[in-house]
Formats: C-alpha cells, sequence, structure tokens
C-alpha cells in the first residue's frame, strides 16, 4: 500500500494508454463518460506544460501572482490586521485578463506572522516553473493544483465558499493568535481570476500539509465516517500519489509517543472551533515518512525550537493555556509531528462548509438513503466530535 513520493522536480506523466484515452476525451467523439474515465486513467501529480488544457489559465495565475505579492513588498503590514483590512479587495488588469486579491493586507500580516518570506513566496508562486496538477479521487469539482517546489497548494472555489471564508477570516486569525501550534491549515491567500469576457473565478492558497514530500510512503484524507471512504490502493512499487481515506486505515494506529497529549488536546481546541462557526466536511490530512535512525529521538540532531510558530499572544496568564509544543527545526513545522519511529504530517483541511439548508436537507436524505452507517453530512457538533474519537481510537 506505500507508494513512493515524488521530490520537488519529479512528476508524473500519463501512460501512452492514458494519453490515448486523453486525445479521444478532447476530440469530442466521446463525453462526459470518457472524461471520467480519463481522470481514473490519470489519478496523481502531473507537470501544466504546454498543450495541457490548463495550461494558458495557469500562466495567467503565475503572472498575476507575481504582481499582487509584489504590492504587499512595496506596502508590508505595519500592524496586526484591521477591519478595513479584511475588507479590501485589489484589482490588477493584465493583457486579456484581471486579478484580484481578496483581504491582501490581512494574508499579507498572516504569511509574515508564519515567517514566510514574501521574496520565496512570489517565486514560487510566479512564473519561476510550472504548477502541478493534481488529479484525485475527490468528489469535489474543484480544480488543485501545487507549485513546483510542492510547497504551496491552490485549490479553486465557489463564490459562496469564498464568502464564507472571508466572512469567518477574522475569527480564523484570532484563533490561530490564540493557538498559533493550531492544526488548521495556513490560509496564505484568496484571489479572483477572469478572463476577458469571461466569468470570474476564485481560488485560494495555503500551506501544502505533505511538504516536503520526498520519503512520504502513505497519504490519507481523513473524516470519520464510512460511506464512500475508500480508495483502491495503488500497486506495490506504482508510482501513483494517491490519497487514500478512512476505509483504508482500519487496523493501524499512529505512534506519537509523548505528543499523543499534545495532538488530542489541539484536535478538541480546533474541532470546537468549526464547530462554533457551523461547518462540516472539513478533513484531517495525513501522511507518513519512516525517521532514519538519526532522526529518532534522543539520537535526533534536530534542533527544537517555537520560534518558527505564527505570533501568538504574549501575555503570561495566557501562555498556559495555548497548547504549544517543541517545533522540529524543519521547513513546515507546524504540521510535522515525529513519533516514535516515523514522522507524522497533521493538518486541518476545507474548513468552510457550513451546515445550512443544502447541508441539512442532504443530512435527512442520508440518514433516509444509508440507515445504520456514518456518512460525512451530520451536524457540526456530531462531526467534530466523531473525527475526535477517531483520532483517539488510532493513535497511541
Amino acid at each position: 500500500m506505500a507508494v513512493r513520493s515524488l521530490g520537488p522536480l519529479e512528476v508524473l506523466t500519463p501512460s501512452p494508454e492514458a494519453g490515448r484515452r486523453t486525445a479521444i476525451s478532447k476530440s469530442g467523439r466521446c463525453g462526459f463518460l470518457w472524461r471520467l474515465r480519463d481522470k481514473q486513467w490519470r489519478l496523481g501529480l502531473f507537470e501544466i506544460g504546454p498543450g495541457h488544457e490548463l495550461h494558458q489559465l495557469t500562466c495567467m495565475m503565475q503572472v498575476g501572482l507575481w504582481a499582487a505579492i509584489q504590492v504587499s513588498m512595496d506596502h508590508p503590514p505595519t500592524g496586526t490586521p484591521t477591519e478595513e483590512d479584511f475588507c479590501e479587495v485589489q484589482t490588477q488588469v493584465h493583457e486579456n485578463f484581471e486579478l484580484g486579491t481578496l483581504a491582501g493586507p490581512a494574508f499579507a500580516w498572516l504569511r509574515r506572522s508564519l515567517g514566510l518570506i514574501e521574496e520565496d513566496y512570489q517565486a514560487a508562486l510566479g512564473p519561476g516553473g510550472p504548477y502541478l496538477q493534481f488529479l484525485s479521487t475527490s468528489k469535489s469539482k474543484a480544480s488543485f493544483f501545487l507549485s513546483c517546489d510542492q510547497r504551496f497548494f491552490l485549490k479553486t472555489q465557489q463564490r459562496r465558499e469564498v464568502r464564507v471564508l472571508l466572512a469567518h477570516l477574522p475569527r480564523y486569525v484570532q484563533h490561530l493568535q490564540r493557538y498559533p501550534h493550531s492544526l488548521l491549515a495556513r490560509l496564505l491567500g484568496v484571489h479572483s481570476l477572469r478572463v476577458t469576457r469571461g466569468k470570474k473565478k476564485y481560488f485560494i492558497i495555503m500551506q501544502s500539509v505533505f511538504y516536503p514530500p520526498s520519503r512520504i510512503s502513505e497519504r490519507y484524507d481523513i473524516k470519520g465516517c464510512e460511506m464512500s471512504r475508500w480508495v483502491e490502493p495503488a500497486p506495490e512499487g506504482s508510482p501513483l500519489v494517491l490519497v487514500l481515506k478512512d476505509l483504508n486505515f482500519q487496523g493501524k494506529t499512529i505512534n506519537l509517543g509523548p505528543q499523543r497529549t499534545w495532538f488530542l488536546r489541539q484536535m478538541e481546541l480546533d474541532t470546537t472551533f468549526l464547530r462554533e462557526l457551523n461547518v462540516l466536511d472539513y478533513s484531517l490530512l495525513m501522511a507518513f515518512q519512516r525517521l532514519h535512525e538519526d532522526e529518532i529521538f534522543p539520537n535526533s540532531s534536530f534542533v527544537f525550537c517555537t520560534a518558527r510558530s505564527i505570533q501568538g499572544v504574549q501575555s503570561p496568564e495566557e501562555l498556559g493555556i495555548q497548547n504549544r509544543r517543541l517545533l522540529p527545526n524543519s521547513p513546515n513545522a507546524l504540521h510535522i509531528v515525529d513519533g516514535l519511529e516515523q514522522r507524522c504530517f497533521l493538518g486541518l483541511v476545507d474548513l468552510f462548509t457550513v451546515y445550512g439548508l443544502r447541508k441539512r436537507l442532504e443530512h435527512l436524505w442520508k440518514t433516509l438513503r444509508y440507515p445504520g452507517r456514518t456518512f460525512s453530512t451530520v451536524s457540526p457538533t456530531q462531526y467534530a466530535r466523531r473525527l475526535c474519537q477517531w483520532v483517539e481510537a488510532h493513535t497511541e
């Protein structure tokens, strides 16, 4: 079931059979069913080069993001975000398209508080190298991209999802200030892109939970339920990158050793926050990388620190309740927890699906359709409790 991960410059290419199917799909001779089958044949990670159907779109994203990040470099944040910062919308017009930056100053402050250097952020997302497309088994209609170094993750969003995200953004920032070692995915930007005479598209940028990707052997997307939570594993030795699901993890546990207490507490804090936002359907992403002998504590030569964390509340009376931990002095330290024999990559993603009328009706239908089965669409209170119970049952 283990799968080989990709290094920063390594990507998968479709097999000749997959290429043939792609050509058939593009020719228009087949239709929706062929495109679905084509997607199944092409699961994994692909470089978006010339000739790719999304090449023009991603080139526009790169050019637009380079210019948008330059604005934040020329006008760096001077303090914590204000109400105006959360509401600001900046539109830059380019040849054949325009790119909007939503709540730009607030996200610039967040990136700075995480210790991200704007020049590095700009270089990774700009035209320096092609984006990678990730094709997954997700039922979402969103498109998923990675920067060429796989450090940053981009995902298209519906307009209603962006509205919810921006409405909750001040509380999200406050939560990260209060709990600087939170497992919540770190959002780094929200943008819109409109091609001339076209419809506006929205996308978000966040830190990739699965970074750095080298030596990662298994990846999982966990929701704490059963329905549609199985992915056929890749054949042994296959280079295919798959994200497995709950049923694939049956009979397994995560050995976190002394860090288990911190992890359970942080899951409780973060899911309580999401429950208060009335959201559900978020996932716990997990990945595993076997530690080398010199990386296993106490033989580890890694230096641990807390300075890499987002800026938290500094008053002495609040430091005790922030649930801080020692962070490894490595990239993406906030999403890395070293167990006794393996390194774990952990993060909560897809944070802004509201439990409104649409989801309530979906819950009612699934209750009638699948009696006695567990599925993702339940109340935010039940969703949070169930995911915490899953984590407690599968860690030691």
